[in-house]
């Protein structure tokens, strides 16, 4: 049994913070509570958005990745979703999105 808490617990403990610091959170696809991958949508004062999601970085550790495509990323999360319906998808809209993302999801 892994020590990670369940995708379900980690979303909504990200919108809790997000919402607590001012921002806005909402869930945009609720997937699988316990195992569920996590996408987060990192939206800021109407710059392009941006999407993150929990990966592993050059040196093997646990890290937020920019997963964002050139184009259309709302298409790109949406063909994502229907490929894995397990898939959480967050939309976040405040400034350092990714370091709210990071601080919550990252639980390692």
């Amino acid at each position: 049994m892994s020590g990670r808490l369940p995708s379900g617990v980690l979303v909504s403990a990200l919108l809790r913070r997000v919402n607590d610091a001012g921002g806005f959170g909402a869930v945009m696809a609720k997937g699988d509570p316990q195992g569920g991958a996590i996408l987060v949508i990192a939206v800021d004062k109407g710059a392009p958005p941006r999407l993150l999601e929990r990966g592993l970085g050059p040196d093997g550790r646990t890290v937020m990745i920019d997963s964002t495509p050139a184009e259309d990323p709302d298409g790109y999360w949406r063909r994502r979703r229907a490929r894995d319906p397990d898939l959480w998808v967050i939309e976040v809209d405040i400034a350092a999105a990714e370091r709210f993302a990071a601080e919550t999801i990252l639980d390692d």
